[in-house]
């Protein structure tokens, strides 16, 4: 009995904590985005996708950690639920004892429930099985999200979506072309080289990459 107790108290704790962390997710006012974009705030370790009509949907992440950040424009180029995920060779020599793969759905597996890929194969948006480093610079690049989170944003964000990571912080009523002296979306750099990572198998063991780009088209 009192093991089905805990077991019950834990899961009640876990829906809690589901439910504050949705709770974080909210619609803000935004401006100076086409609809459609990413944007996110790397110094407000914030992510904004725009939904239009002045606003966005704010959800919280984890950015890259000391010397790791960058800032720049990318394109979603794949979507993938559950993915295998290998280490790049510089996370390899900072943790040897990574296994050389390790497969979705796996408790250790640092992508959590759903990831997408950026252009130049370097970062991605992913899930993670580290929630309590939501909110903080702890990456070697990729933009963290809870799980919840990214399975959110995962069905409203097609192939070919537009992802402007910048460090600027301004107010979310004001232009963002007030801030850039122009069009934010053509003025930021390119993302800088930083890790590559595997993104393997997927739900039911088939690639979402063709669908999505044939709905992105």
């Amino acid at each position: 009995m009192l093991r089905i107790l805990t077991a019950v108290a834990l899961t009640i704790l876990a829906l809690l904590a589901a439910a504050d962390r949705a709770a974080a997710r909210e619609v803000v006012a935004f401006n100076g985005y086409s609809a459609g974009t990413i944007v996110v705030r790397t110094g407000e370790r914030k992510l904004y996708l725009v939904l239009g009509n002045g606003t966005a949907l704010r959800y919280p992440v984890g950015v890259g950690k000391n010397g790791r950040q960058w800032s720049g424009n990318a394109f979603v180029d794949g979507k993938y639920l559950r993915p295998d995920w290998a280490a790049p060779a510089e996370m390899r020599r900072d943790k040897p004892g990574l296994p050389e793969v390790i497969p979705g759905g796996s408790p250790r597996n640092p992508m959590g429930a759903a990831a997408l890929t950026l252009s130049g194969g370097e970062y991605a948006i992913h899930g993670t099985n580290v929630p309590g480093s939501i909110g903080g610079f702890v990456s070697y690049g990729c933009i963290r999200m809870f799980n919840e989170d990214v399975l959110d944003l995962y069905p409203r964000v097609p192939i070919g979506s537009k992802v402007i990571v910048t460090w600027q912080r301004f107010d979310t009523n004001v232009a963002s072309s007030d801030y850039f002296g122009g069009s934010a979306e053509a003025s930021a750099p390119r993302p800088k080289v930083g890790m590559t990572t595997k993104f393997g198998r997927k739900v039911g063991g088939q690639a979402s990459r063709a669908a999505e780009t044939a709905q992105a088209e």
